[in-house]
């Protein structure tokens, strides 16, 4: 006999339990028809459409005078609908015709033709073709129903290398990049994306939104109809703070001398915006987008990313001359007319240190020692002013430090003293104060910190950030973003300090070493620098900065030519160049009179005078 009677207890249990589970039931009915609807209703569209997708044209990028480094151009994707070629014959005439259209294997395509009318779902058989290719398949599309052509977007760069280091490129997204730009619904697997330079650091502006055929399909997948095309939307334009005629004037001086290796940076001291930025050897862009019926892919083997001007790091040689001069200076241990003799060398007891002037320059007082680059004159003044001071002075100067420039990997290059001897336990010897002096031994530096250093002279002090992008404007003419100067540090010297320091560099331009960047009607303040290298020919160097009489310096150029040997003769005719490049236009016309080359993008100027003797 069974028992009928149920605790009251127990009977309270289920009905708690069938509360519970009718509660559970409703909030999961919420959840599906109120809070995520919009999400499943996303994906319910999904499964019964399809996108044949667009690529939109990414924002142009312009230089400061409107230049256009960076545009689009069409290309062609070719579609195969299927329905009405549906026979195996029909679909092998249609294969060969486009094998040999497209110079890809008969095969290939036969396969993907069979597999898209046996699923029914449209494929895309090529694309990123030329104009060429697409007026000879226009014909095959007259007479094969179902094929059709689209029109996307093409990154192209009209002048090639130009600039390619700080532009970078773009080519189709990885595993790493869907993961992080997956979420955004402008993108697809198939989307490219900028891979380096500002193409990467500024890829979500410069993105378009696709457009593309939207197609309605079954349960199964199989095409239905043609929905609609919907229109692409391009993405933000980017205006740089480069100066075309002074890059033309960079790439063309740097590609011109002996090596064609190196780099060259300009700067404005009043701001830090980048003027000019060359890193060589360099690579055309256009290689990543070009036509699928014309990329060579031998070239992409070895391409040259490195960027010398931000990730070489190399001796500073006689241009660090400035800091051990700005530690004389603010020390006063040395007065500026105190004389020291150079007979063409220095002897330290157990090792003679030579002079790039092999008979010497005599009896050298401050301003000569800096006008001739006097390495004697300097090993003198290091060892009275010390190690320590003319270390700290390099840092004070930011050397070790990066700039910040908003780019990938740049280096901090290496502050040579005692400190980092003490710091490994190892002695510091006479030698190592003398190399110090001049520039040479463990201390490395990068061209970008070279051009920081002396905008920072130019301007009284001032260590502003490098940026390089003026303003972003998006299609409706709406400026979505604007660069501006950031200071990074201040140098806090006398004014005596800095008097001596220009005339000094105005000395090395009117009368010394430098004196091939001589420019009439422009104050022009450099200095010549040659650093030993271990592997082969000495690397040259010119810094300097210029400004038109009377008002503050507009330009601050590093110049370094990799085993280009003499700074005097490889690396200062470059930076004249550019510096032409930027303030001839500002000059009286019966100043300025010394013809001029004309480059692709602006003008460079021919070489003067080389001093006959010495490697500065």
């Amino acid at each position: 006999m069974i028992d009928r009677n149920i605790s009251q207890e127990r009977l309270d249990y289920l009905w708690v339990f069938a509360y519970a589970a009718a509660l559970v039931f409703l909030l999961r009915l919420v959840n599906l028809q109120v809070i995520m609807a919009s999400h499943y209703r996303e994906i319910a569209e999904k499964n019964r459409t399809q996108i044949i997708s667009q690529a939109a044209p990414r924002g142009r990028i312009f230089t400061s005078d409107d230049v256009a480094m960076a545009t689009s151009k069409p290309s062609f994707s070719l579609i195969y609908f299927p329905g009405q070629l549906k026979t195996n014959s029909e679909l092998d005439a249609l294969a060969s015709g486009l094998s040999r259209q497209l110079t890809m294997p008969f095969e290939d395509l036969r396969g993907t033709l069979y597999k898209s009318a046996r699923r029914e779902t449209p494929v895309r058989l090529a694309e990123n073709l030329s104009s060429k290719t697409m007026f000879a398949l226009s014909e095959l599309k007259t007479i094969y129903p179902g094929v059709d052509i689209i029109v996307e977007a093409r990154r192209f760069y009209p002048f090639g290398s130009y600039l390619s280091h700080l532009i970078g490129y773009i080519s189709k997204m990885d595993a790493r990049e869907w993961s992080v730009y997956g979420k955004d619904k402008k993108y697809s697997m198939d989307s490219r994306v900028g891979k380096t330079g500002l193409e990467k650091m500024y890829e979500k502006e410069l993105k378009g939104r696709d457009g593309g055929i939207y197609l309605e399909v079954d349960s199964r997948g199989k095409l239905s109809r043609i929905l609609e095309s919907r229109k692409w939307v391009p993405g933000s334009d980017v205006y740089l703070t480069i100066n075309s005629k002074a890059q033309a004037a960079a790439e063309e001086g740097l590609a011109k001398s002996a090596t064609g290796k190196g780099a060259v940076v300009a700067l404005d001291p009043r701001s830090g915006a980048v003027l000019a930025l060359v890193s060589m050897p360099e690579y055309d862009p256009n290689m990543f987008v070009a036509y699928q019926d014309e990329r060579d892919q031998e070239k992409l083997k070895n391409l040259p990313e490195f960027n010398v001007a931000l990730q070489g790091a190399y001796p500073p040689g006689s241009p660090f001359k400035i800091i051990t001069s700005a530690a004389l200076l603010e020390s006063g241990k040395v007065p500026t007319g105190e004389t020291f003799y150079c007979p063409g060398y220095y002897d330290a007891g157990s090792r003679v240190f030579k002079c790039w002037q092999k008979k010497g320059h005599g009896k050298t007082s401050f301003l000569d020692g800096l006008a001739n680059s006097c390495d004697v004159y300097f090993y003198n003044a290091g060892l009275r002013v010390g190690p320590l001071n003319i270390e700290n002075m390099a840092r004070q100067f930011r050397l070790g430090m990066l700039t910040k420039i908003p780019l990938p990997e740049e280096k901090e290059g290496n502050v040579f003293g005692p400190s980092k001897r003490a710091a490994r336990k190892s002695y510091w010897f006479i030698g190592d104060t003398l190399n110090l002096a001049i520039g040479q031994g463990e201390t490395l530096v990068t061209p970008i910190q070279m051009a920081l250093l002396m905008s920072a002279v130019a301007n009284g002090g001032v260590f502003y950030r490098p940026y390089y992008v003026d303003k972003i404007v998006n299609g409706e003419g709406a400026t979505l973003y604007r660069g501006k100067h950031a200071e990074l540090s201040r140098l806090n010297f006398k004014d005596s300090t800095w008097s001596l320091l220009r005339q000094g560099l105005m000395q090395v331009v009117d009368e010394g070493t430098g004196q091939v960047a001589k420019i009439s009607g422009v104050e022009v303040y450099g200095k010549t620098g040659t650093a030993q290298n271990p592997q082969g020919k000495d690397h040259a160097w010119f810094v300097a900065y210029a400004s038109l009489p009377g008002q503050p310096s507009e330009v601050a150029v590093s110049v370094l030519v990799e085993h280009g040997e003499h700074g005097a003769s490889a690396a200062a005719p470059i930076a004249k160049a550019v510096i032409e490049a930027l303030l001839k236009s500002k000059l009286p016309s019966k100043t300025y009179a010394a013809p001029v080359s004309s480059v692709q993008l602006g003008t460079a100027a021919p070489a003067g005078p080389v001093p006959e003797e010495g490697k500065i």
